[in-house]
């Protein structure tokens, strides 16, 4: 009785998401270009700028991976929470920059962006090629995540390999035909059943299984001290070195990650941008739930090991709360995987359909939706049916590795991050800083990234208690800069403003470019 309603609430809601991503697109021409489906028409407002980036913060991993760390390791858990706030802070100034830079040019993602920055389309491919190779372990990891929380909700009636199709089921639904904007419409159910659900379990586990939250924190400073100082308990080198290193590579990679930006790229003005980054970091506070339900379980249920570690907070779940609870906190954490991951799939159909596949002269970048008109050129329409494509095929891959071979894509995840990390200097600094050549940006990313794979693979990571990705950072800015300094100069006649991002080229309720702004040339 208890699998037959907590799977009947699951499958309502799965029906349920299904049905607002196709009504995110009622009404719309079922015509509209890579733009309107990639990055929703630019004219998302604040609430579904919110939602849609705050969907970053809340993955499988506030569920599982969260209460996890919490449980085997403690106090290294909270670098989630400082590299996040610190990431919206960037945001705020980096977010607007992006957000104008590409609505001048008519780009829809980092690969646009560096394909015109540099003028080199085949770097745009490039990019969408090492992106794609750092993504996809993320869609496999939403893949896994959501099967195991489905499998444990339905207290096994469901087989780990049937929640996993379901989980890409659900998401190819909607995403392939309302994109970002079906995805913003599926994260405002998803973000009220978070806040509900982990509101509800912050209160009820501590009072239920200890009396309050006094004699819980009383028990762990008596029992459990390592686990509420540096670098925890048996997490190896994650001490305060690490902490400071990781908060600050990962708050600047979260900043260029390709879904962040296609959240950037889908507001409606700069200003949705600014009052966002102020803020998201409220919605931060939630993510010390599962942190420390993590640590709750490890008094109710002692010697989780290995992955079992990460169903600390379902245990407790299924332990103490009914059928139907049980049900609605299965369906929030589901949605937790299914719409980043959606956004994720989103992000590499359009680099693949937009880059990769519908990669064309350096004349033509943007051309599609250069008149204003969404993108119903037939160069549009034929790189939103490129990226579509491409998003049942990357989706069905890491379906596919789940089943045959998952190890492949948990290796790669080892480097997903810190290997982003590396576009930072060519996106960032290239679009504040003309005198990088594309030389320069090319050999310190491939010096970076080779770095990253060297240390993490061979197990060097932390390298000297730093975070390996930073190590590897320094060392494609070095080489940048020397490249830059040292070898031949790239001619480049375009004004600043054709280069440059620049903030102010657009006022703040998204309108025309201020006066003396130049437009949109041949070359964008």
């Amino acid at each position: 009785m208890n699998a037959t309603v907590s799977t009947a609430i699951f499958g309502g809601f799965m029906v349920l998401t299904v049905a607002l991503g196709l009504l995110a697109v009622r009404g719309r021409s079922s015509g509209g270009g890579l733009a309107e489906w990639s990055v929703g028409g630019r004219s998302l407002g604040t609430v579904f700028i919110w939602v849609l980036m705050a969907g970053e913060s809340y993955t499988s991993f506030s569920y599982l991976g969260a209460a996890g760390w919490g449980y085997n390791f403690g106090a290294p858990v909270l670098y989630v929470l400082a590299y996040m706030s610190c990431g919206y802070g960037l945001g705020y100034v980096v977010g607007p920059m992006l957000w104008a830079y590409a609505r001048r040019h008519r780009l829809v993602g980092i690969t646009d962006m560096v394909a015109h920055r540099y003028r080199a389309p085949w770097l745009g491919a490039a990019v969408a090629i090492l992106a794609t190779v750092c993504l996809l372990p993320y869609i496999q990891l939403q893949i896994t995540g959501m099967g195991v929380v489905v499998s444990t909700i339905s207290y096994g009636a469901i087989s780990l390999n049937w929640a996993y199709f379901i989980a890409f089921a659900v998401t190819t639904g909607f995403v392939v035909i309302s994109g970002l904007r079906g995805s913003a419409w599926v994260l405002v159910l998803k973000d009220v059943l978070v806040i509900a659900t982990l509101g509800f379990l912050a209160v009820y586990v501590p009072l239920h299984y200890f009396g309050g939250y006094g004699p819980f924190l009383h028990r762990i400073t008596a029992e459990k001290p390592q686990w509420l100082t540096f670098p925890g308990h048996a997490s190896g080198g994650l001490g305060p070195v690490w902490f400071i290193t990781t908060t600050v590579v990962n708050s600047l990679t979260v900043v260029i990650f390709p879904t962040t930006v296609a959240g950037y790229l889908g507001a409606r003005n700069a200003e949705v941008l600014r009052r966002n980054a102020l803020y998201l970091p409220f919605y931060n506070v939630l993510l010390f739930v599962p942190m420390l339900l993590g640590m709750a379980a490890l008094f109710v249920v002692p010697g989780l090991v290995g992955a079992d570690s990460n169903l600390a907070l379902f245990k407790l779940v299924v332990d103490s709360l009914p059928a139907w609870a049980v049900g609605l906190t299965g369906v929030a954490a589901a949605l937790s995987s299914i719409v980043p991951m959606a956004v994720f799939m989103l992000v590499i159909g359009t680099m693949w359909g937009r880059s990769v596949l519908g990669a064309r002269a350096n004349a033509d970048i943007g051309a599609g939706e250069a008149s204003g008109d969404g993108g119903r050129r037939t160069d549009g329409g034929r790189q939103k049916l490129w990226s579509q494509v491409v998003v049942v095929v990357a989706g069905a891959l890491a379906l596919a590795l789940t089943y045959t071979a998952p190890d492949t894509l948990v290796r790669l995840s080892l480097i997903s991050y810190e290997g982003m990390a590396q576009l930072v200097p060519m996106l960032l600094l290239g679009l504040v800083w003309r005198r990088l050549t594309l030389r320069a940006a090319v050999s310190g990313l491939v010096a970076g990234f080779a770095l990253v794979c060297v240390l993490v693979f061979g197990g060097h990571d932390p390298v000297g208690g730093m975070n390996a990705g930073i190590v590897a950072l320094a060392v494609n800015v070095a080489v940048a800069l020397g490249v830059t300094w040292l070898g031949p100069r790239d001619a480049d006649g375009r004004p600043d403003a054709e280069v440059l991002a620049l903030d102010d080229e657009f006022p703040r309720d998204g309108g025309l470019p201020r006066d003396g702004a130049a437009g949109p040339t041949a070359s964008s």
